[in-house]
Protein backbone atom coordinates (compact mmCIF):
# COMPACT_ATOMS: atom_id res chain seq x y z
CA UNK A 1 0.00 0.00 0.00
CA UNK A 2 1.13 3.55 -0.74
CA UNK A 3 1.84 5.59 2.38
CA UNK A 4 -0.47 8.61 2.82
CA UNK A 5 1.13 11.97 2.06
CA UNK A 6 -0.33 13.41 5.25
CA UNK A 7 -0.75 11.77 8.64
CA UNK A 8 -3.68 13.24 10.59
CA UNK A 9 -4.41 12.82 14.30
CA UNK A 10 -6.88 14.62 16.55
CA UNK A 11 -6.94 14.59 20.35
CA UNK A 12 -8.30 17.04 22.94
CA UNK A 13 -9.18 19.65 20.33
CA UNK A 14 -5.69 19.56 18.75
CA UNK A 15 -5.32 18.33 15.18
CA UNK A 16 -1.80 17.32 14.18
CA UNK A 17 -0.92 17.25 10.49
CA UNK A 18 2.36 15.51 9.67
CA UNK A 19 3.72 15.70 6.12
CA UNK A 20 4.75 12.13 5.35
CA UNK A 21 7.54 12.05 2.76
CA UNK A 22 10.56 11.51 5.00
CA UNK A 23 12.53 9.84 2.19
CA UNK A 24 12.20 13.14 0.23
CA UNK A 25 12.70 15.31 3.34
CA UNK A 26 8.96 16.06 3.11
CA UNK A 27 9.40 18.09 -0.08
CA UNK A 28 6.27 19.83 -1.33
CA UNK A 29 4.90 18.42 -4.57
CA UNK A 30 1.46 18.99 -6.08
CA UNK A 31 0.03 16.04 -4.17
CA UNK A 32 1.22 17.31 -0.80
CA UNK A 33 0.00 20.83 -1.54
CA UNK A 34 -3.47 19.53 -2.42
CA UNK A 35 -3.55 17.25 0.64
CA UNK A 36 -2.64 20.16 2.93
CA UNK A 37 -5.22 22.40 1.31
CA UNK A 38 -7.96 19.82 1.87
CA UNK A 39 -6.81 19.06 5.43
CA UNK A 40 -6.80 22.71 6.49
CA UNK A 41 -10.19 23.29 4.90
CA UNK A 42 -11.53 20.36 6.91
CA UNK A 43 -9.88 21.59 10.13
CA UNK A 44 -11.47 25.00 9.62
CA UNK A 45 -14.94 23.45 9.33
CA UNK A 46 -14.64 20.90 12.16
CA UNK A 47 -16.07 22.33 15.41
CA UNK A 48 -14.09 19.78 17.44
CA UNK A 49 -10.77 21.21 16.22
CA UNK A 50 -9.53 24.16 18.28
CA UNK A 51 -5.84 24.25 17.24
CA UNK A 52 -3.77 22.78 14.40
CA UNK A 53 -0.14 21.66 14.70
CA UNK A 54 1.81 21.21 11.44
CA UNK A 55 5.08 19.29 11.26
CA UNK A 56 7.11 16.87 9.15
CA UNK A 57 7.66 13.14 9.48
CA UNK A 58 11.08 11.78 10.30
CA UNK A 59 13.97 13.26 12.29
CA UNK A 60 15.54 15.45 9.59
CA UNK A 61 13.04 17.84 8.07
CA UNK A 62 9.95 19.93 8.61
CA UNK A 63 9.91 20.53 4.85
CA UNK A 64 13.21 20.81 2.98
CA UNK A 65 11.66 22.71 0.07
CA UNK A 66 9.54 22.21 -3.00
CA UNK A 67 10.04 19.04 -5.03
CA UNK A 68 12.85 20.02 -7.42
CA UNK A 69 12.41 16.94 -9.61
CA UNK A 70 8.78 17.92 -10.22
CA UNK A 71 9.64 21.58 -10.84
CA UNK A 72 12.49 20.87 -13.26
CA UNK A 73 10.16 19.86 -16.08
CA UNK A 74 7.62 22.68 -15.68
CA UNK A 75 6.93 25.20 -18.44
CA UNK A 76 6.66 28.91 -17.54
CA UNK A 77 2.87 28.69 -17.46
CA UNK A 78 2.92 25.54 -15.35
CA UNK A 79 5.53 27.11 -13.06
CA UNK A 80 3.20 30.03 -12.43
CA UNK A 81 0.32 27.62 -11.79
CA UNK A 82 2.45 25.65 -9.31
CA UNK A 83 3.32 28.88 -7.49
CA UNK A 84 -0.33 29.93 -7.33
CA UNK A 85 -1.35 26.47 -6.13
CA UNK A 86 1.06 26.63 -3.20
CA UNK A 87 0.29 30.26 -2.45
CA UNK A 88 -3.45 29.62 -2.27
CA UNK A 89 -2.91 26.73 0.14
CA UNK A 90 -0.65 28.82 2.38
CA UNK A 91 -3.06 31.72 2.29
CA UNK A 92 -5.76 29.32 3.51
CA UNK A 93 -3.54 28.47 6.50
CA UNK A 94 -2.85 32.13 7.22
CA UNK A 95 -6.58 32.94 7.14
CA UNK A 96 -7.69 29.89 9.14
CA UNK A 97 -9.94 31.05 12.00
CA UNK A 98 -8.07 28.75 14.40
CA UNK A 99 -4.45 29.00 15.57
CA UNK A 100 -1.91 27.02 13.55
CA UNK A 101 1.46 26.14 15.10
CA UNK A 102 4.41 25.11 12.93
CA UNK A 103 6.51 22.58 14.84
CA UNK A 104 9.82 22.93 12.99
CA UNK A 105 11.64 19.68 13.69
CA UNK A 106 14.44 20.02 11.12
CA UNK A 107 15.15 21.67 7.78
CA UNK A 108 12.66 24.40 6.82
CA UNK A 109 14.06 25.57 3.51
CA UNK A 110 12.50 27.23 0.50
CA UNK A 111 8.88 26.14 0.36
CA UNK A 112 9.31 24.71 3.86
CA UNK A 113 10.11 28.10 5.37
CA UNK A 114 7.31 29.63 3.33
CA UNK A 115 4.92 27.02 4.74
CA UNK A 116 6.10 27.66 8.30
CA UNK A 117 5.69 31.42 7.87
CA UNK A 118 2.08 30.98 6.77
CA UNK A 119 1.35 29.46 10.20
CA UNK A 120 0.42 31.76 13.07
CA UNK A 121 3.12 30.60 15.50
CA UNK A 122 6.44 28.81 14.97
CA UNK A 123 8.38 26.69 17.46
CA UNK A 124 11.75 25.39 16.24
CA UNK A 125 14.11 22.72 17.50
CA UNK A 126 17.54 24.12 18.27
CA UNK A 127 18.92 21.83 15.55
CA UNK A 128 16.66 23.27 12.82
CA UNK A 129 18.00 25.16 9.81
CA UNK A 130 15.88 27.74 7.99
CA UNK A 131 16.37 29.60 4.73
CA UNK A 132 15.29 30.65 1.25
CA UNK A 133 17.89 28.97 -1.02
CA UNK A 134 16.00 29.40 -4.33
CA UNK A 135 18.70 31.72 -5.72
CA UNK A 136 21.03 28.72 -5.84
CA UNK A 137 18.64 27.05 -8.30
CA UNK A 138 18.25 30.10 -10.50
CA UNK A 139 14.85 30.75 -8.92
CA UNK A 140 13.16 33.10 -6.50
CA UNK A 141 10.68 32.21 -3.72
CA UNK A 142 7.34 31.27 -5.26
CA UNK A 143 5.04 30.63 -2.29
CA UNK A 144 5.23 34.05 -0.64
CA UNK A 145 8.70 33.87 0.89
CA UNK A 146 9.84 37.35 -0.08
CA UNK A 147 6.60 38.91 1.15
CA UNK A 148 6.18 37.12 4.48
CA UNK A 149 9.86 37.47 5.36
CA UNK A 150 9.59 41.19 4.66
CA UNK A 151 6.66 41.48 7.05
CA UNK A 152 8.24 39.31 9.74
CA UNK A 153 11.82 40.55 9.86
CA UNK A 154 12.21 43.58 7.60
CA UNK A 155 13.96 44.51 4.38
CA UNK A 156 17.60 43.93 5.35
CA UNK A 157 17.14 40.40 6.68
CA UNK A 158 14.84 39.46 3.79
CA UNK A 159 17.39 40.56 1.23
CA UNK A 160 20.17 38.75 3.06
CA UNK A 161 18.31 35.44 3.21
CA UNK A 162 16.95 35.60 -0.33
CA UNK A 163 20.00 37.03 -2.12
CA UNK A 164 22.59 34.76 -0.49
CA UNK A 165 20.41 31.66 -0.15
CA UNK A 166 22.40 30.71 2.96
CA UNK A 167 20.53 28.84 5.71
CA UNK A 168 20.46 30.22 9.24
CA UNK A 169 20.24 28.55 12.63
CA UNK A 170 17.09 28.45 14.69
CA UNK A 171 18.66 30.89 17.17
CA UNK A 172 19.37 33.38 14.38
CA UNK A 173 15.78 32.95 13.15
CA UNK A 174 14.58 33.74 16.67
CA UNK A 175 16.68 36.92 16.76
CA UNK A 176 15.20 38.01 13.43
CA UNK A 177 11.62 37.33 14.56
CA UNK A 178 11.01 34.50 12.09
CA UNK A 179 10.25 31.97 14.84
CA UNK A 180 8.61 32.53 18.22
CA UNK A 181 10.50 30.00 20.32
CA UNK A 182 13.54 27.74 20.09
CA UNK A 183 13.75 24.67 22.32
CA UNK A 184 16.05 21.64 22.58
CA UNK A 185 15.10 19.10 19.93
CA UNK A 186 14.23 16.52 22.59
CA UNK A 187 11.68 18.92 24.10
CA UNK A 188 10.08 20.16 20.87
CA UNK A 189 6.97 17.97 20.91
CA UNK A 190 6.33 18.55 24.60
CA UNK A 191 6.73 22.34 24.33
CA UNK A 192 4.50 22.47 21.24
CA UNK A 193 1.95 20.28 22.99
CA UNK A 194 1.83 22.60 26.00
CA UNK A 195 1.25 25.65 23.80
CA UNK A 196 -1.38 23.86 21.72
CA UNK A 197 -3.18 22.69 24.87
CA UNK A 198 -3.21 26.25 26.23
CA UNK A 199 -4.73 27.58 23.01
CA UNK A 200 -7.22 24.68 22.84
CA UNK A 201 -8.77 25.79 26.14
CA UNK A 202 -8.98 29.48 25.17
CA UNK A 203 -12.19 31.08 23.90
CA UNK A 204 -12.46 30.04 20.22
CA UNK A 205 -14.36 33.13 19.07
CA UNK A 206 -11.87 35.43 20.79
CA UNK A 207 -9.01 33.54 19.12
CA UNK A 208 -10.72 34.00 15.79
CA UNK A 209 -11.24 37.70 16.46
CA UNK A 210 -7.57 38.14 17.31
CA UNK A 211 -6.42 36.31 14.19
CA UNK A 212 -8.75 38.43 12.06
CA UNK A 213 -7.51 41.66 13.67
CA UNK A 214 -3.87 40.84 13.03
CA UNK A 215 -4.50 39.66 9.47
CA UNK A 216 -6.64 42.67 8.56
CA UNK A 217 -4.55 45.16 10.51
CA UNK A 218 -1.35 43.95 8.87
CA UNK A 219 -2.72 44.85 5.44
CA UNK A 220 -4.37 48.23 6.07
CA UNK A 221 -3.67 51.59 7.67
CA UNK A 222 -3.63 52.17 11.42
CA UNK A 223 -6.98 53.97 11.55
CA UNK A 224 -8.73 51.19 9.64
CA UNK A 225 -7.07 48.58 11.82
CA UNK A 226 -8.17 50.31 15.01
CA UNK A 227 -11.74 50.58 13.73
CA UNK A 228 -11.75 46.89 12.85
CA UNK A 229 -10.41 45.94 16.28
CA UNK A 230 -13.13 47.98 18.01
CA UNK A 231 -15.80 46.29 15.91
CA UNK A 232 -14.41 42.82 16.77
CA UNK A 233 -14.18 43.82 20.45
CA UNK A 234 -17.84 44.79 20.42
CA UNK A 235 -18.84 41.50 18.80
CA UNK A 236 -17.31 39.58 21.71
CA UNK A 237 -20.04 41.01 23.96
CA UNK A 238 -22.56 38.94 22.01
CA UNK A 239 -20.84 35.67 22.96
CA UNK A 240 -21.52 33.27 25.79
CA UNK A 241 -17.76 32.87 26.21
CA UNK A 242 -17.31 36.56 27.07
CA UNK A 243 -19.96 36.26 29.81
CA UNK A 244 -18.38 33.03 31.02
CA UNK A 245 -14.85 34.47 31.01
CA UNK A 246 -15.77 37.63 32.93
CA UNK A 247 -17.97 35.69 35.37
CA UNK A 248 -15.18 33.18 36.01
CA UNK A 249 -12.77 36.03 36.72
CA UNK A 250 -15.17 37.57 39.21
CA UNK A 251 -15.86 34.16 40.79
CA UNK A 252 -12.13 33.35 40.94
CA UNK A 253 -12.51 30.10 38.98
CA UNK A 254 -11.32 28.71 35.65
CA UNK A 255 -13.59 29.52 32.71
CA UNK A 256 -15.12 26.78 30.56
CA UNK A 257 -15.28 28.14 27.03
CA UNK A 258 -17.61 26.52 24.52
CA UNK A 259 -17.10 28.54 21.36
CA UNK A 260 -20.54 30.14 21.55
Amino acid sequence: MTEPLLLIDTADGIRTLRINRPDKLNALNAGVIDALDAAFADAGRDPDVRVVVLTGAGPKAFVAGADIAEMHALSPAHGRDFSLRGSRMMRRIERLPKPVIAMINGFALGGGLELAMSCHLRIAADTAKLGQPEINLGLIPGFGGSQRLLRLCGRAATLELCLTGAPITAERALQLGIVNRVVPAAELEAETGRLAAQLATAAPLALRGLLDCVNIGGECGLEEGLEYESAQFGLMFATHDMREGTAAFLDKRKPAFTGT
